[in-house]
């Protein structure tokens, strides 16, 4: 019988390997589906490569550490450290390898100790004993995303203080550009661009400030195989490392933090993840003030809005004349999917005993994508904000389109104040559907009215129907929200 199943066109091998004949990794996920993060800083910071270096790292500082605090011989950990840095991460420790060999153990880390353990032998036999030593592969792996995170959310805020500084430019050059104000898609009232920027802005400095909380707070994780540092404890005792003495296991991780840089954590957090999730709902909430920027200029750049555009929109593949705004849609993606993961990474607070079968290694994959989705917006919203075009003549025209109708909430003040509210209400009614069945201006069909007729002259319902004349507050808001910085936490 002859086979059903589709060729392959571009006759690739779909089993995991390298095709020899192209040079390609089929397996490989180089972004094709998600162009927001493509070639973004947080992208590179949180590939395999990174993480295995990060792993690495938290092997080193462990050992210098435990050196530190007399738990181990200063000796042994800078071989460690010379091993683990003298050759190219993705040469000596492929990470194609390790995931492989992941799958026998659960996690990455007990292959690359093995791997590491022999390199430290080949070269120092008795240094080879203090790889790893007393730590247990969550320690080093749970520590290694900690830096990867830390590592990564430096240039994602620095993406947003760009974004923050683009939107502060375009809020005070347009505090009195008036446009429309819209409530459930339709004319509300009049407000100003910058007001609609200085929003904006207040969002991403929210943002930022709530990721740079979470960064300054990602802390170390060390326990030993149940939380207890019970290892640690046996090396500082009697027939253990000897000058450590007792008591040096409690003393160990703030050493270790001292060595990563990270935050040192009151208790050993295996099951108690409230780092992951602090960190997952602050990149939720990045990921969606990003959104609401990009939700905007979506609808703000529609044709038969055209009150702002990109620069340099996109093209259609079948459609010449498009100019899509691809930075926002892009981040729209992104504020759609990380809110999901941050689900994932609030459910795996629910973690049973002292290591959980499943809700950790939950977390891996949906926190590096929180964090490439949530960077790749950032660093596309600074380059929106940074080459937004604002159209205030296409403002003006939309704010003129209902012929007034966008100023009668100011006209209902004033005329309730010369006649009385119900009056008011009814003459506005009768002149609003006039306005719209018979294509009047507001004004003119005001002057028709006998509640307004008497009591406003032609110069003031002129300018009680002037939209630019009705924005409020909204200029001063805007200067009001402009004298607001960033609260910076830890180091930019």
């Amino acid at each position: 019988m002859p086979s059903t199943e589709p060729p392959d066109p571009a006759g690739l091998d779909p089993a995991p390997g390298l095709d020899p004949a192209a040079g390609l990794d089929p397996a490989a996920d180089l972004g094709l589906l998600s162009p927001v993060r493509v070639g973004s800083a947080v992208e590179a910071a949180t590939g395999d490569t990174a993480y295995v270096r990060a792993l690495l790292d938290a092997e080193v500082a462990l050992a210098r550490a435990q050196a530190a605090t007399g738990l181990a011989p200063s000796a042994a950990a800078e071989v460690l450290a010379d091993v683990a840095s003298d050759t190219a991460v993705y040469v000596a420790y492929p990470a194609r390898d390790l995931a492989a060999r992941a799958r026998a153990g659960g996690n990455p880390v007990i292959p690359l100790v093995a791997d590491l353990t022999a390199a430290v032998a080949a070269r120092d036999q008795d240094a080879a004993a203090f790889v790893h030593r007393g730590a247990t592969s969550q320690d080093i792996l749970d520590t290694a995303t900690m830096l990867v995170a830390s590592r990564a959310l430096r240039p994602v805020l620095a993406d947003l203080d760009r974004t923050a500084d683009a939107l502060a430019r375009l809020a005070a050059a347009h505090r009195d550009t008036p446009m429309p104000g819209r409530t459930l898609t339709q004319h509300a009232v009049p407000t100003t661009f910058g007001l609609k920027a200085a929003g904006w802005r207040a969002l991403v400095l929210d943002a930022a400030e709530r990721l740079d909380a979470a960064r300054a707070a990602l802390p170390v994780q060390l326990g030993g195989a149940a939380g207890t540092l019970a290892a640690f404890a046996a090396f500082a005792g009697p027939g253990g490392a000897g000058a450590a003495g007792r008591g040096a296991e409690l003393r160990l991780p703030a050493a270790y933090a001292a060595e990563t840089g990270l935050a040192e954590p009151a208790l050993p957090w295996h099951t108690l993840r409230t780092p992951v999730a602090d960190l997952a709902g602050a990149l939720a909430f990045t990921a969606g003030a990003l959104g609401k920027l990009a939700a905007d200029v979506l609808v703000l750049s529609r044709t038969e809005t055209g009150e702002v555009s990109e620069s340099g929109g996109g093209p259609s593949s079948a459609m010449p004349h498009k100019a899509n705004p691809v930075r926002a849609t892009l981040i729209a993606s992104a504020a759609r999917q990380v809110p999901a993961l941050a689900g994932v990474l609030y459910g795996a607070l629910v973690a049973e005993d002292e290591r959980p079968p499943g809700a950790w290694h939950a977390e891996w994959q949906p926190l590096r994508e929180a964090l490439r989705l949530s960077g790749g917006a950032a660093a596309t919203a600074a380059d929106l904000a940074e080459g937004l075009r604002v159209h205030p003549a296409r403002m003006r025209r939309n704010l003129d389109a209902t012929g007034g109708l966008i100023t009668t909430e100011r006209l209902a003040a004033a005329l309730s104040a010369l006649t009385d509210r119900a009056t008011a209400r009814e003459a506005l009614t009768r002149a609003s559907r006039r306005v719209a069945e018979e294509g009047l201006e507001l004004s003119a069909a005001l002057r028709e009215e006998p509640a307004s007729a008497g009591v406003l002259s032609d110069a003031e319902l002129t300018r009680l129907t002037d939209p630019a004349a009705c924005t409020g507050a909204a200029p001063a808001l805007t200067d009001r929200a402009l004298r607001r910085s960033r609260a910076v936490r830890g180091e930019r």
